[in-house]
């Protein structure tokens, strides 16, 4: 992967940006997605975000490389952090992490999101911890993609301010967990991933049926394990 050509996920990620954009990239990683969306003319200027120095230095020297030192600013800053003075940007992406680590960036920074309309994560693992933000914080999701690459599977998630239960019918715990959109379009991907977490939740099922202990805890913890297991065998029949 390179700033001419990026992973799947990230061109995913990329075909999000409205054209005209300025968007903060947290997380960089040699700043491939914000240099790619400016020589593709999708968007105007961008922020490349980095809480590491070292990381950093990578991304001013591949920005400097590609002489687009004047369009995008490479910023040392934790998380939303690097929003300070920011005011033109429209678009945050987060890529790479766990959904849990992406909520809580969102959580601690969400103070800095007053002018930022659009929110495209890309969630290692977890996406479900970013849907309950979502919703909890008044984010719209308004689309959802899930692939297969390198046999990891990932998911894309794309939200903007406006009324988070839109996508959710009543069956809104479940939605979250598997995702309103994805849920829908039960795609070769969706179907892989959640096979293999059915086949986690029948060992854990299984142990906690050995188990001889009546704590409140662990009763509560076969419910949700059962719950969630009556929700896959819906989805995978």
């Amino acid at each position: 992967m390179n700033e001419n050509k990026l992973s799947k996920r990230l061109e995913i990620v990329a075909s999000y940006v409205k054209k005209g954009s300025v968007v903060a990239d947290i997380g960089s990683d040699h700043a491939y997605l914000p240099i790619f969306l400016l020589q593709n003319n999708i968007a105007i200027k961008a922020v490349a975000g980095e809480v590491n120095k070292g990381p950093l230095l990578s991304a001013k020297a591949q920005v400097e490389r590609c002489h687009l030192e004047n369009e995008i600013k490479v910023k040392l800053g934790d998380g939303l952090d690097v929003l300070k003075d920011e005011v033109d940007v429209d678009t945050v992406t987060i890529a790479g992490m766990g959904g849990p680590l992406i909520s809580q960036i969102l959580e601690n920074g969400k103070h800095m999101l007053q002018h930022v309309n659009r929110l495209i994560l890309q969630p290692n693992i977890a996406a479900d911890a970013i849907r309950k933000w979502f919703l909890i914080e008044g984010w719209c999701l308004l689309s959802e993609t899930i692939i297969e690459e390198d046999g990891h599977i990932y998911e894309i998630l794309v939200a903007e301010k406006g009324d988070a239960k839109t996508p959710y019918s009543d069956e809104i715990e479940k939605e979250l967990w598997l995702g309103p959109y994805l849920l829908k379009e039960n795609s070769t991907p969706f179907i892989q991933k959640w096979k293999k977490e059915y086949e986690q939740l029948e060992k854990i099922a299984s142990q906690i049926n050995e188990s001889h202990s009546t704590s409140k805890a662990l009763l509560e913890k076969k419910k949700s394990v059962g719950l969630k297991m009556n929700w896959l065998r819906e989805v995978l029949q």
